[in-house]
């Protein structure tokens, strides 16, 4: 990992939101993993127990900026134009991990895929297709 991957890895776990979740950050050849370890606060249904879909949401899209961030593809931060989650498996009371990929990268606009399984990563619970601002005008 070199420094400004350190930094970046960091960085992650010091937003607040990020903290307030445990998000952990970790990073290597292959790229940014992220770790949300299990805790009570992210049910969302106590019946099942199940994780908050805004959990998985906002996980999902963090995911997706620190990997985009990871490879060094944009500065300042990209910002979200549109986002598409699909909700595939129950968010079970699991540590989850999240990995994303960048697909294609305009001269606007990045489209970045990320997952986020829990046992198994062939079994993702869920997945996002977004469409990140890194130009103005």
């Amino acid at each position: 990992m070199t420094d400004e991957q350190q930094t970046i890895a960091r960085l992650i776990e010091a937003l607040p939101y990020c903290a307030h979740l445990g998000i952990r950050a970790h990073g290597g050849d292959t790229g940014m993993l992220l770790e949300l370890p299990f805790s009570p606060h992210l049910i969302g249904n106590q019946t099942i127990p199940a994780i908050h879909g805004g959990v998985i949401g906002s996980f999902l899209e963090t995911v997706a900026i620190a990997q985009v961030l990871w490879e060094g593809a944009v500065r300042p931060t990209p910002r979200p134009v549109n986002v598409t989650i699909d909700y595939l498996r129950t968010g079970r009371a699991l540590t989850s991990f999240g990995r994303a990929e960048i697909v294609k990268q305009g001269r606007r606009v990045l489209n970045v895929h990320a997952r986020m399984w829990q046992d198994d990563e062939a079994k993702p619970v869920a997945a996002l297709q977004g469409h990140f601002l890194i130009a103005s005008g």
